[in-house]
């Protein structure tokens, strides 16, 4: 359980001449690297499709996995809020610690074609394992915005891409996410969106 969560908090974690306001749907593969775990499974309890909507350094993430319903990250407090399908309260971490340890930076430019769009390729090798991004800057954040949101090396990443990623392969020692978007759709989003639940309990993560 505390493996899982911890996965899924640094993992899921994730656009024009201004910065992009709207929705990104990404199709997420899992792949197993242990023989007790299959595939499938893992596919199941993480989910296959994320729908992520950002707005004035606020984000939303939406999953249709068996394990995790939802994340919020919430500017003013830098508070990663978690809505698991076995906890009633939402449990938070705080985005300024990082939980990992960056040991190199690579950049690579015009690597891949997403959608149409020309990314260059960003790769920070971790402790944890490897983390490739592939970015265009048609689809810019203000990084400024993250600079306390150290959780999940995003401040790291989007303080050299100044963009969100249209592609993402992450490796560690249990498995590899090739998270790819599917579709873009620049949108006015209701601020509503990135506000707690009226009522909802919230607790300190205990992972």
């Amino acid at each position: 359980m505390r493996k899982l969560y911890f996965l899924i908090i640094i993992f899921s974690i994730r656009c024009f001449s201004q910065n992009f306001e709207g929705e990104i749907v990404y199709s997420n593969d899992y792949k197993s690297k242990s023989p007790q775990l299959k595939d499938e499974i893992l596919n199941s309890t993480m989910g296959t499709k994320q729908e992520y909507f950002i707005k004035n350094g606020n984000y939303k993430s939406v999953t249709n996995g068996q394990f995790l319903i939802w994340q919020l990250y919430v500017n003013k407090n830098n508070k990663l809020y978690n809505k698991l399908i076995n906890s009633e309260a939402l449990l938070w971490n705080d985005a300024n610690i990082q939980g990992d340890e960056i040991l190199s930076v690579l950049t690579n430019k015009n690597v891949i074609t997403i959608l149409g769009n020309n990314c260059d390729e960003l790769t920070l090798t971790c402790k944890s394992g490897v983390q490739k991004y592939y970015y265009s800057s048609k689809f810019s954040v203000d990084a400024s915005k993250f600079i306390n949101h150290k959780l999940g090396n995003w401040y790291d990443f989007v303080s050299r891409s100044n963009s969100l990623p249209l592609k993402t392969i992450i490796e560690n020692t249990q498995f590899t996410l090739i998270s790819t978007a599917v579709e873009i759709k620049p949108m006015k989003l209701d601020d509503n969106l990135f506000s707690l639940p009226k009522g909802i309990k919230t607790e300190k993560s205990p992972y």
